[in-house]
């Protein structure tokens, strides 16, 4: 993503006049360009005509809807960072959207903070990626290198098992993509769960990090 100085321009697909002038306003306030569609078909036509660095998109939308939308983006782009509104806090539409090549989610209604959060860290992912010249291949449908890196990283920043609400907070990404990412971690054996049983309700899951022979821990004898 080698904007050259130029500012970070924003595709902002959403059907809903009063979000897109909010996120005009927003972006403006941060030295950013906006560009604006309606649907799904004038937004692939604005991203082939200005290639933006980034794409936000509703998932209710006329015509064609929010999943075909990302999945027909990512033909034209594999690693252009794809953001989602979502009214559904729903980790079954979630995953379809990350099946599709979302590359993260923002619940409605936005909130100014989070999304310009969620937008230089998405940025910054890419950047990272490109300096370091990490592929962009997935391991798996559904989940990105860069992504896969940033939950990994911060799993070896902590010591105790955590629980999905902080290890989303501590890498800035939404509860859903934190909770994809870290299912994926457990099927390959890079993360364990550790269930934790409150007063009431269901048991709790925390995740960690599985910590290999020689990875600098002390055993249990102190040694």
């Amino acid at each position: 993503m080698d904007r050259q100085n130029r500012p970070l321009t924003i595709l902002t697909i959403d059907d809903e006049e009063q979000i897109q002038y909010a996120l005009r306003a927003l972006f403006n306030s941060q030295g950013w360009e906006a560009i604006s569609a309606r649907d799904v078909e004038e937004g692939v036509g604005k991203f082939r005509t200005c290639r933006p660095d980034l794409v936000l998109m509703d998932y209710h939308l006329p015509k064609i809807n929010g999943v075909k939308g990302v999945e027909m983006l990512r033909r034209e782009d594999p690693e252009v960072p794809l953001i989602v509104f979502t009214i559904e806090d729903n980790q079954r539409v979630a995953d379809q959207f990350l099946d599709a090549g979302a590359s993260d989610f923002v619940l409605k209604p936005v909130k100014a903070l989070d999304i310009i959060a969620r937008i230089k860290l998405h940025v910054r992912l890419v950047e990272s990626r490109r300096e370091n010249r990490q592929s962009t291949e997935e391991p798996v449908k559904g989940i990105g290198q860069g992504t896969l890196s940033l939950i990994e990283g911060y799993l070896r920043s902590v010591s105790e098992y955590q629980p999905v609400e902080a290890i989303a907070e501590g890498t800035g990404l939404a509860y859903q993509t934190t909770y994809r990412y870290l299912q994926y971690l457990v099927s390959v054996n890079r993360v364990e769960v550790s269930q934790h049983y409150g007063k009431v309700g269901r048991p709790k899951q925390r995740y960690r990090m599985i910590r290999e022979a020689g990875d600098g821990e002390k055993s249990e004898t102190g040694l």
